[in-house]
C-alpha cells in the first residue's frame, strides 16, 4: 500500500508542503485547498494527513470512493455528489472539504508536499501496512 508517511519531530512548520499541494491540485497557494494540513500548539507540530485507511469507503452511498491498484483511496469526481458524508465520517478528519468545491478532496500520496519539505518531514512509503482506525458502534 503506498501512503504519505510523516516524521512530526522534523516538521518545521513552514507550510511549504501545503503550499505546494494546494497549488498542484487546485492552482492556488492557499493553506484551506490543500489536502495535507499542519497544526501547531507551542512547540508541537501535527501533520494531518489521509493514511489511506479506507473507512470512509463504504460510509459514501453512491460507491464514489474506491481504492485503487496502489492501495490508495480516491474519489470519483463524477460519481460523487457532494453529501459529504465522508467528511463527517472521517476520525481523523482529513477527507477535506472547502466551499469552492462541490466534491471532497484528500490526499492521495502523490509525494509532491514530500519532495518540497525543506525538514524531510515528509515521505511516500509503497510498503505500508495500514490497520483501519478503531471506530465506536452506536448502532448494531
Amino acid at each position: 500500500m503506498k501512503i504519505l508517511q510523516k516524521i512530526e519531530d522534523r516538521c518545521i512548520a513552514c507550510s511549504a508542503c501545503e503550499m505546494a499541494c494546494s497549488n498542484a491540485y487546485f492552482k492556488v497557494r492557499d493553506r484551506e485547498k490543500s489536502a495535507i494540513r499542519i497544526t501547531e500548539k507551542g512547540q508541537d507540530k501535527k501533520i494531518h494527513v489521509c493514511n489511506q485507511c479506507g473507512d470512509c469507503i463504504d460510509v459514501c452511498p453512491v460507491m464514489a470512493i474506491r481504492r485503487d491498484a496502489q492501495g490508495v483511496v480516491r474519489i470519483d469526481k463524477k460519481k460523487c455528489v457532494g453529501c459529504l458524508m465522508c467528511v463527517g465520517f472521517c476520525d481523523a478528519a482529513v477527507m477535506m472539504q472547502h466551499d469552492d468545491f462541490h466534491e471532497p478532496y484528500k490526499c492521495v500520496a502523490c509525494g509532491i508536499c514530500a519532495g518540497v519539505c525543506p525538514a524531510e518531514a515528509l515521505y511516500i512509503d509503497k510498503e505500508a501496512q495500514v490497520e483501519p482506525l478503531e471506530r465506536v458502534t452506536f448502532f448494531k
